[in-house]
C-alpha cells in the first residue's frame, strides 16, 4: 500500500507536538511496510529520511497558466485571500501585519509561476502558504502513483482535498486539535470553515483520543461512523540518558513546557505556583515556550512577586527539552482543551512525575499520572506540594510511570492507522 501524506512540519525542525506525531507515525508506518510519500512545505535536508520519502514542496514547479493549475486555483477560493488567520505568532508581531500588502502580494499572479520558497512556519503569510500548498498538493498528486491520501492537521486538509479532487483516490484527515482546542468558544470562523470542509470532504477521520472525537461528532456535525480514535505512541525519540547534571540552584524544579496561549492554561499554572510558595518558598518554576499570553504571564508573575522564582526559557528543543527535564522534579500540564499531549509522555520517559488536566486527551490512557481539573488551582497545588515533598509518592510515580510509558507505542498506532486505511479501500 502507497499512502500519500501531507504534514506542515517534520523533525528537527519542529514547533510542537504536530511535527513528532507525524514523525513517530510516519516511522512505524514504513516499518509495518506501508511505502510513505510524506510532503512537507519545506525540507532542510538533515531530516530523518531513511524510512520515508520525504517530498519538498519548495522544490515543485508550477504555472498557473497552466490550464489544470489554473481551473484548480478557481476552486480553493474558499479560503479566504490573505485572511487574518494568524493563530501562532505573538501579539506585537501581529501588531506590525500590513494585511492590505499581504492581500495584494496575494492576488498577483505572478508569484505562483514557477517555485515558491516556503517559510513552512506559522508568520504572517500562513494562509497563502496554506493556499500555495493545495495548489502544488494537485500537482504531486496527478504525477504520482498512490492508495491513500492522509493529512495531518488543518494547514494541510486544502492539499488533501486538493489530491482528492484530482486522484480520486480516499481520503484520511487526522485531527491533531480542533479550533475549540485552541480558541475555546471564541472560533476563528475561516478556520473552522477549513477544518469542516476537510473532515466532511474525508472518507475517514482519525482523531487522537475520544475528547477530540467527541468535538468532531458534536461541534462539526460528522458522521461518528467514520471518526476513529487512535492514540499517539511515546517512542517516537529516545530520551536522552543524562547520567548526572550541575544544577545551577538547589530548589527543587516545577516545569511548564508548552505554548504560551489560551488552550495551554498558563496562568492556572502561575496560580497554582503562587499557592504552592506561600507553604514552601523554596522552589523554582520554569515556563519553557512562547505565544500571544507571554506578556500577560510576565505581568502575572510579576503582580505576585514572583520574579525571582520563576524563570522563562523562550522555546525549547531537542537537547534542551532533555535537560530541562533532567533538571525538573515534577512536570505539569494545566491545558484547557488538549486533544492529547504528548510532552507528559516526555517527562515520564525522563522519570519526571507529571501533573495533567483532565480535560487533555492523553489522561484518557495514562494511570501513574496525578489528574486534576485545569481550573482547579487548590488540586493542582496540592499535586505539587505532594511531589516535591513525599519522597515515597514521587519515586513511585517515576517508577510505575516509565513503565507505563515504555508501553505506548507508535507501531499500535500504526497498526490501527492501517486498519482506517483499509476501511476506504
Amino acid at each position: 500500500m502507497r499512502v500519500l501524506m501531507f504534514g506542515w512540519e517534520f523533525p528537527p525542525h519542529i514547533t510542537g507536538g504536530l511535527g513528532t506525531a507525524c514523525f513517530g507515525l510516519s516511522r512505524s508506518l514504513a516499518r509495518l511496510g506501508i511505502d510513505l510519500l510524506f510532503v512537507v512545505p519545506r525540507a532542510y535536508g538533515d531530516e530523518d529520511q531513511s524510512m520515508i520519502n520525504l517530498v519538498n514542496a519548495s522544490d515543485i514547479t508550477v504555472d498557473l497558466e497552466e490550464s489544470e493549475y489554473h481551473e484548480f486555483w478557481k476552486r480553493i477560493q474558499y479560503m479566504s485571500v490573505a485572511s487574518q488567520i494568524i493563530p501562532y505568532v505573538g501579539t506585537e508581531e501581529y501588531s506590525k501585519i500590513n494585511f492590505e500588502e499581504l492581500k495584494d502580494e496575494f492576488q498577483n499572479n505572478s508569484i505562483f509561476t514557477h517555485k515558491y520558497t516556503f517559510s513552512g512556519k506559522y508568520g504572517n503569510n500562513l494562509l497563502y502558504e496554506v493556499s500555495r500548498y493545495a495548489l502544488i498538493a494537485s500537482g504531486i498528486a496527478a504525477s504520482n502513483k498512490f492508495d491513500v491520501i492522509h493529512a495531518h492537521d488543518w494547514l494541510t486538509y486544502p492539499a488533501g482535498i486538493a489530491a482528492k479532487e484530482v486522484s480520486g483516490k480516499p481520503l484520511v484527515i487526522h485531527v491533531h486539535a480542533t479550533e475549540f482546542d485552541r480558541s475555546g468558544e471564541n472560533v476563528n470562523k475561516d478556520v473552522f470553515d477549513i477544518e469542516k470542509r476537510g473532515m466532511e470532504a474525508a472518507d475517514q477521520v482519525i482523531t487522537v483520543s475520544n475528547l477530540t472525537r467527541n468535538i468532531v461528532i458534536n461541534k462539526y456535525g460528522i458522521d461518528p461512523s467514520k471518526v476513529t480514535t487512535v492514540y499517539n505512541g511515546a517512542d517516537a525519540f529516545q530520551a536522552q540518558e543524562i547520567k548526572s547534571i550541575d544544577r545551577p540552584f538547589p530548589e527543587k524544579v516545577v516545569t511548564f513546557l508548552g505554548r504560551i496561549t489560551f488552550q495551554k492554561g498558563p496562568d492556572y499554572f502561575v496560580e497554582a505556583a503562587r499557592k504552592v510558595l506561600e507553604k514552601d518558598p523554596n522552589v523554582r518554576f520554569v515556563m519553557a515556550g512562547s505565544g500571544d499570553m507571554l506578556p500577560r504571564i510576565v505581568k502575572m508573575v510579576a503582580k505576585y512577586r514572583m520574579g525571582d522564582r520563576f524563570h522563562f526559557t523562550g522555546f525549547l528543543k531537542g537537547d534542551d527539552v532533555d535537560k530541562m527535564f533532567a533538571y525538573s522534579d515534577v512536570y505539569v500540564m494545566p491545558s484547557v482543551s488538549e486533544p492529547f499531549g504528548i510532552s507528559p509522555l516526555e517527562a515520564m520517559r525522563s522519570n519526571v512525575p507529571v501533573v495533567i488536566s483532565h480535560q487533555s486527551g492523553v489522561s484518557e490512557i495514562l494511570v501513574h499520572a496525578l489528574k486534576i481539573d485545569f481550573w482547579d488551582i487548590d488540586a493542582m497545588a496540592d499535586s505539587i506540594y505532594g511531589l516535591l515533598h513525599y519522597d515515597g509518592i514521587s519515586k513511585m510515580f517515576k517508577k510505575y510511570g516509565r513503565e507505563e510509558v515504555d508501553q505506548l507505542k507508535w507501531d499500535n498506532a500504526a497498526a490501527n492507522t492501517i486498519d482506517v486505511y483499509n476501511k476506504v479501500l
